[in-house]
Formats: C-alpha cells, structure tokens, sequence
C-alpha cells in the first residue's frame, strides 16, 4: 500500500529532478507557434458548421483574461474577412507541420516524466500529432455545439414529453458537467497514448483529474486576476496582451506535465510495490 507522505515526497523529488517547470517554458514555445495557425483552421471550419463565430468568442470569453481574449478576436475578425476556402487550405498545411512539433515535444516531456526513452519513428509521431489536432478541432466543436445548441434541443425533448420543469434544474448542471467531462476524457487520452509504454486507465486518471481540476481553476484564476488587479499593458506596453496569452499558455503546460508526474510516480510505486511482493 501506497503511504501519502512517501508518495508526495517522491513527487516533488521528480518534479524538481525533470525540471518540470522549465520543460513548461519549452513547451510554450512550441505550443505558441502552433495555436494561431490551429485557431486558423478552428476559425474556418466553424463558418461550415451551424455555430457562428459570436458563440465561440463567447464561450472563448469566459475562459481566457480579456488581454488574452483580444488577441484571439482580432484573429476571428481577419479570418471572418478573408478568404475560407484558401484559409482552411492553407492553415491545414501549417497546422500539420506546427502541431507536428508541438506534440513531439510534449511527447518527449511526458516520455521524460517516465524517464524513458522515444522509439516510435518520426512517421509515427508526426501521424499522432496530425491525428491530435484533427481531434482536438473535433472536440472543440462538439463542445461548442452542445453549449449553444444543447439547452434549445434538451428543452424541445422535454416539452414533447411533458418534462420542461425537470430541464430547467438538469441543464443548470449539464452545461458544466458536460464541458469537464471532455476535458478530462482529453487528458486521459493524451496521458494513456502519449508515453512511449503500455499504460491502462487505472495508470492515468489521477493526473487526468488533477489536470482537469487544476486547469479550470488556474484559468479563471489567471484570468480573475489579470482582469483585475494585473496591468500589464503599463508594463509591456502594446504587446501586453501577447505577454498574458504566453503566460496562460506556460501554466496550462505546467498543469499537464504536472498531472503526467503524477501519473508516473503512481507507476513507479506501484511498479516497485509489485517487484517486492513478487521478490
């Protein structure tokens, strides 16, 4: 059995030995470089779906500091007046050869947080993270479309069967449980596929659910904070709300390696305990 204090104690060990915060700071590099050409293609492919660009800068809003969140509507605004089809063939060009690397990379940091070697080929990872932004874009979709058109359906169903009142109290819980629900399922996925080792649910989930909580939290925090009391626009002038977007992006990285630490040094203590048991 798995004592805390030896677990937690292990924990920060790893986190300080893999540099955890300062793989966070490489991540963002290439995390930033891919995120406006994933947008892009984002963007793009909203306006052949039912949702309009106002709901996803709606449901961006809440989530993002508003410095950040201008950032992305000035995106919105150039890709509503350009081209679409053009755009959405040339940002799929860009966006497979900048997720490409941002998904090596992250790969590579959850791979050291196991302190094991890549030996999948270059063709394999750049298949895995082709795959992840196509995936990515999907669920973001689906996401946004339950958000908006989720309450408009679920009330229809209801009133057809006589159950309106019950959808008022469902849906106060459902538009926010739903949400969480993906991100986490995302997490999973990403810690039970990313590491170069065969894993298994039990394996993942508690730093999936750490990375779900502490994301969300860190978010509306971060954001709290910046629309709030943070003025960076005095201190970095114009380009002010491109530093408060590199910020949101590096703790959103910290919170996933974190969360893949967690997964690794449960693996490790539970690898350990059974070598001794079988001993």
């Amino acid at each position: 059995m798995i004592r805390m204090k030896e677990y937690l104690m292990l924990l920060y060990t790893r986190v300080q030995e893999n540099e955890t915060t300062a793989r966070g700071a490489q991540l963002s590099y290439f995390f930033i470089l891919s995120i406006f050409p994933f947008m892009i293609f984002l963007i793009t492919l909203i306006d052949y779906t039912p949702l309009t660009q106002q709901d996803t800068l709606h449901q961006l809003s809440l989530l993002l500091p508003d410095a950040a969140f201008a950032i992305i509507e000035q995106i919105v605004s150039e890709v509503a007046a350009a081209d679409n089809f053009t755009l959405l063939s040339l940002s799929i060009l860009s966006t497979i050869w900048t997720a490409s690397r941002g998904i090596s990379a992250l790969v590579k940091s959850i791979n050291q947080t196991y302190n094991i070697n890549e030996h999948r080929s270059f063709l394999k990872l750049n298949a895995i993270g082709i795959f992840a932004t196509f995936a990515m874009a999907l669920v973001i979709l689906f996401t946004l479309s339950f958000l908006v058109f989720g309450r408009v359906i679920g009330e229809l169903a209801f009133q057809y069967l006589g159950l309106a009142a019950i959808f008022s109290v469902l849906w106060s819980v459902l538009r926010y449980a739903i949400p969480f629900f993906i991100i986490f399922v995302s997490f999973t996925l990403l810690f039970l596929y990313s590491p170069n080792r065969q894993l298994q649910f039990k394996n993942v989930y508690p730093g999936a659910i750490f990375s779900t909580l502490a994301w969300i939290t860190a978010s509306q925090a971060f954001a709290f904070y910046v629309n709030n009391f943070g003025n960076f626009s005095r201190t970095y002038g114009s380009i002010g709300g491109i530093i408060v977007f590199m910020i949101w992006i590096y703790i959103s990285n910290v919170v996933v390696l974190l969360g893949g630490e967690i997964n690794a040094t449960l693996y490790y203590l539970l690898h350990e305990s059974n070598n001794n048991i079988s001993a």
